[in-house]
């Protein structure tokens, strides 16, 4: 088992898993705040419900701060290996002769996604705890879409979040695609699941984009 965990294909196999896990999460999220811009009244009720639900918070949660820390974990352990294997680092290939930027560059895109889930969990994860746990303030169903277009009212911060959902993009245009070929898929519908992990990798960071701008461009007055 110890020899199967550390062969690069078993990381592979962990690391595609693992991102696959983190694509159904990115779905229900950027579901959930698109509501925001639709319906301010469903945002909350359904924070609410995320916030508070037993499942979700002692479950769920913790299953997904697992998910994440496997996944980039693996990401630098492979990452470390390639380079040993090559003997050479990133820079010396030339262009994309070898396979394309995105690709070549996963580990910058990753490194730019997980110094943005620091802010992003500073931002909503820390307060929340804060609001519940320590502050200890009643329950309010009605605060988290004020919550979050404050949050989005500094232009530095509109900024950081949609530069960073660029390299998201960038990420799962390769990544979302190549986990399915980590774990052997490849038949009659490989050029279907390609195609729509393309799709995927565009809408889903771009609706994001929207999200943050419009929040961000449409602050609540007092």
């Amino acid at each position: 088992m110890s020899g199967l965990i550390k062969s690069s294909i078993a990381r592979k196999v962990v690391m595609a898993l693992s991102g696959l896990f983190l694509v159904i999460f990115l779905v229900l999220h950027v579901t959930i705040n698109l509501a925001s811009v639709i319906s301010p009244d469903f945002f909350n009720e359904a924070s609410h419900f995320m916030g508070y639900n037993p499942l979700v918070q002692y479950l769920m949660q913790p299953i997904l701060i697992v998910g994440v820390i496997v996944h980039f974990v693996m990401g630098f352990a492979l990452e470390i290996k390639n380079k040993q294997a090559r003997g050479i680092s990133y820079v010396q290939f030339k262009g994309g002769a070898a396979a394309p930027w995105v690709s070549r560059n996963m580990i910058y895109s990753g490194l730019v996604i997980l110094a943005f889930l620091g802010l992003h969990f500073y931002d909503f994860w820390v307060h929340e705890m804060s609001y519940k746990y320590i502050q200890m303030n009643p329950e309010d169903p009605t605060r988290y879409y004020a919550e979050t277009v404050e949050k989005f009212a500094p232009f530095w911060r509109t900024i950081i979040y949609v530069v960073s959902f660029v390299f998201l993009s960038l990420h799962l245009w390769h990544g979302f695609a190549s986990s399915f070929q980590s774990m052997g898929v490849n038949n009659k519908y490989t050029p279907s699941i390609k195609s729509f992990a393309k799709i995927f990798a565009v809408v889903v960071p771009l609706a994001f984009v929207f999200i943050a701008l419009y929040h961000h461009l449409n602050p609540i007055t007092h």
